[in-house]
């Protein structure tokens, strides 16, 4: 424990405290400064400009500023009018004044052009970032039949407007951070002001402000850094592309985590129902969404815990079986020479090969991959007498029960899970899988979202909030918040449906 204690502890450093540093009234002073802190970069440009009977220069980094625009919206400008109030003569809306010169080269880095004239203690910063982005659709990996198809993209700016056209309140908040001392990654937080447990928004700044770390490429970097218990294989934050489903959640009361440059969004707190949740569950009618979601629990269990269950049964408790079926088992398991664990670890190593080979290919590929190396494989190591049948089989329906999950992540951990359970079972038996589940279970007894309990509403128990569990009520029957998250307001509304079926209004 020491060990483990020692491994995951960080030694954070004082930051520094930055100099500032004034404008040179000299143009090659600035200059030269400009460029050692830049490294002396080739792509690093500037022009002279000549304004109000001032030297000046004109500098940008060409590889992150739209030339364009700087031809357009500075030098044109400047050039037709050689005198005047450069805030009147610019057209640019992100435009300010900045007195210190050391601020001056992450702002050329960001995508802003900076004019420099002799003799002025302030320099003019231009925003002229080129316009870089992909179209909107669908996310590939949260596909729904019926609701919207639009999905985020990896521009922040264009992530924020999906959101806010989904919510059009004045109690919506955007806070901006910026993570990573090298990178300078921009990062938003969402919340409904009036809505959120102020706690809550605490929480997530005071982890947010003490990431240390000089680069963030992702919102899976930053979940590793804010989550309360790492070391867990369950995810205790909700990732996902879709704008609907994180609306949602910031109208539940919850927190909404988007990065620049990354198509996903981080939602916390959250429960274990959110990861076998899917917006087709809401885009159906009730009944239907219930079953459907009913089918995902079972396939849930199916890839968790067949294969233990199989290897269990075969080595321990055949007895079980029905008689007809015992002998076919019998026969079949007689002719491979490992056991029954060795045979699962086995395909089970053979199929996560398959997949990740199915991934990192191109998807026409990987596509023959998968179906060659499924049907190939499989029949050759029958033919081999290495595998059983009963063994192809049950792999198969955990292959196919784990694709059901709608979380990347929970999919995952349930994957991982399986061998130990496998392990235990191969040397006790169903006692092996009830010892292995129990341990599990304590465990998510114990683990927290951001102070939420993992296993709310079942534990502890709270009767009202199991409307959205296991099954789905209707939606008018839905208008209290989750009480785990303990928002401001509970009620959404005093009659969600407001009329009853002789088409008078409710009292």
């Amino acid at each position: 424990m020491f060990f483990l204690k020692k491994l995951f502890t960080n030694h954070q450093k004082k930051k520094p405290s930055e100099e500032t540093v004034g404008l040179y009234s000299s143009l090659a002073k600035n200059l030269n400064y400009l460029q050692t802190n830049l490294s002396h970069s080739s792509d690093l440009k500037w022009e002279q400009i000549n304004f109000n009977n001032k030297k000046g220069i004109l500098i940008y980094l060409e590889s992150v500023t739209d030339r364009e625009k700087i031809e357009k919206k500075v030098i044109y400008p400047l050039h037709k009018k050689a005198e005047g109030v450069i805030e009147e003569i610019l057209p640019i809306a992100q435009f300010k004044k900045i007195a210190h010169l050391n601020k001056l080269p992450l702002l050329l880095v960001k995508g802003n052009c900076i004019l420099i004239l002799e003799g002025l203690h302030e320099a003019y910063v231009m925003g002229v970032m080129p316009s870089y982005s992909r179209s909107i659709s669908e996310p590939s990996n949260e596909q729904v039949v019926r609701g919207a198809h639009d999905g985020f993209i990896e521009n922040l700016t264009t992530n924020l407007y999906l959101i806010r056209h989904r919510i059009e309140s004045t109690k919506l908040k955007v806070h901006y951070y910026e993570v990573g001392e090298i990178t300078k990654t921009k990062v938003a937080v969402l919340y409904m002001q009036d809505i959120v447990n102020p706690k809550l928004v605490a929480e997530v700044d005071r982890r947010i402000t003490s990431i240390s770390t000089d680069t963030i490429a992702s919102t899976g970097i930053i979940g590793e850094f804010i989550e309360t218990s790492p070391l867990s294989p369950f995810p205790q934050i909700l990732y996902t592309e879709r704008p609907d489903r994180t609306a949602v959640n910031i109208m539940e009361g919850r927190v909404a985590i988007l990065t620049e440059g990354d198509s996903s969004a981080m939602i916390l707190p959250v429960t274990i129902s959110a990861f076998y949740q899917s917006p087709d569950d809401y885009n159906s009618k009730w009944i239907i969404g219930s079953f459907i979601r009913l089918i995902r629990l079972a396939s849930i269990l199916i890839a968790f815990q067949l294969p233990a269950v199989y290897i269990a049964v075969v080595g321990f408790h055949p007895e079980i079986l029905p008689t007809e079926l015992i002998f076919t088992v019998q026969s079949s398991v007689g002719k491979v020479p490992f056991p029954p664990i060795l045979e699962a670890i086995l395909m089970e190593l053979t199929l996560e090969v398959i997949r990740e080979a199915g991934l990192r290919l191109p998807s026409r590929v990987g596509q023959t991959i998968g179906i060659v190396g499924g049907l190939v494989i499989g029949e050759s190591v029958v033919r081999a007498g290495l595998v059983s049948y009963p063994m192809i089989i049950v792999v198969s329906l955990t292959a196919i029960a784990s694709f059901v999950v709608p979380s990347h992540e929970m999919s995952t951990a349930i994957r991982i899970l399986r061998f130990p359970l496998m392990v235990l079972s191969a040397l006790f038996g169903i006692v092996g899988i009830s010892v292995g589940l129990l341990f599990i279970l304590i465990h998510l007894c114990r683990l927290e979202s951001f102070g939420t309990p993992f296993l709310a509403p079942f534990s502890p128990l709270r009767m009202k909030d199991l409307k959205d569990t296991f099954v789905r009520f209707p939606i008018w029957k839905l208008n209290q918040r989750p009480h785990d998250i303990h928002p401001q307001r509970m009620t959404q509304e005093d009659y969600s449906r407001g009329w009853d079926a002789d088409g008078q209004k409710e009292q």
